[in-house]
């Protein structure tokens, strides 16, 4: 081993540790109540999130759908991949509000 790494051991050894668990008889009741707390607001908040999102996609979707009817009429290229952008748009939409939450045991 080099001198620096033994002088660098040296110190570490030597400092104390400042962060130590505390232990004996501490109460931690509160935490339960408050995290129980906590997963209530979350839920409540999910639902008003859950709207909000789906109300800006819905506003998406109807500029995204105009944007590829100007494209067909004006004879744009690319036409196919905005469709396919879209698709895959509303097929991530219904996974995210509908197959996520149950998957994690949610139901709103």
């Amino acid at each position: 081993m080099s001198k620096t790494k033994k002088i660098l051991c040296a110190l570490c050894s030597i400092i104390p540790c400042s962060a130590l668990a505390k232990s004996g008889s501490v109460n931690y009741s509160w935490g339960a109540d408050a995290l129980a707390t906590m997963h209530d607001y979350v839920v409540t908040m999910m639902f008003y999130v859950q709207a909000l999102c789906c109300a800006i996609a819905g506003i998406c979707v109807i500029v995204s759908g105009f944007q590829i009817y100007v494209k067909i009429n004006t004879g744009e290229d690319g036409i196919t991949k905005s469709v396919v952008t879209l698709v895959g748009a509303c097929l991530f939409l219904i996974g995210a509000f509908l197959v996520f939450p149950a998957f994690f045991g949610y139901r709103i």
